[in-house]
């Protein structure tokens, strides 16, 4: 698919791998619109950082929530019709879910996502962004947002594992899976060269791009 055929890409990865960054650099470079991940907002992600079983069902539904309104809200605006970037797949929602939630917590909010997801626009290339768990550690480190500073290493490294089992059976959209250790996407515009020529150049549904390769 040519680069002028794509509407609606997402950046996906775990916390720290650099997909919102990615997610502006594209949108730059393309005149595109963006459409984020809004973590500010949700009023229990601080606490759920400190207290995971407590916290964990309000700040997966609010999250779930607040993504399906920006996603039905993008749809019927038809802003489509221009090429959007985001820096989240709905689809991946239920990871977290499974990661934190007791089995009838999980039962409800499967039945909520279940309901809602297919209303959600369907992305025209999904580009998942790998790091190992020591560089998303030193990466959210250095950001140092408030409520990421409970996060822990064992959390992140979790994470990232149920990350690599989710995308390995993803087959909705395309998919460019890119190794992004090396990667500098804010100030490496040779990087960003590398990486939107890939693009380009896909003719699968599933490809991956070792950079340094």
């Amino acid at each position: 698919m040519p680069l002028s055929k794509y509407r609606y890409i997402v950046v996906e990865g775990p916390i720290g791998v650099g997909k919102t960054s990615l997610t502006h650099r594209l949108a730059e470079h393309f005149s595109a619109e963006t459409l984020l991940e809004r973590p500010d907002e949700n009023p229990f992600l601080a606490r759920f950082y400190q207290d995971m079983p407590r916290w964990a069902l309000p700040t997966q539904l609010f999250f779930l929530f607040q993504r399906m309104n920006q996603l039905r809200e993008l749809k019927q605006l038809d802003l489509f019709s221009k090429l959007t970037v985001s820096d989240f797949l709905l689809d991946k929602d239920p990871l977290f879910a499974r990661l934190t939630l007791g089995n009838d917590e999980l039962h409800l909010y499967q039945q909520i996502y279940d309901t809602l997801q297919p209303q959600a626009p369907k992305p025209d290339l999904v580009i998942y962004l790998q790091a190992p768990a020591d560089v998303l550690v030193e990466r959210v480190k250095k950001r140092a947002a408030d409520f990421e500073q409970g996060i822990s290493v064992d959390y992140l490294a979790v994470l990232a594992d149920s990350y690599s089992r989710f995308f390995y059976n993803y087959n909705a959209s395309p998919i460019l899976i890119v190794n992004s250790e090396r990667l500098n996407f804010v100030k490496g515009d040779k990087d960003l060269s590398l990486l939107i020529e890939r693009i380009a150049a896909m003719r699968g549904g599933r490809e991956f791009f070792n950079f340094g390769d």
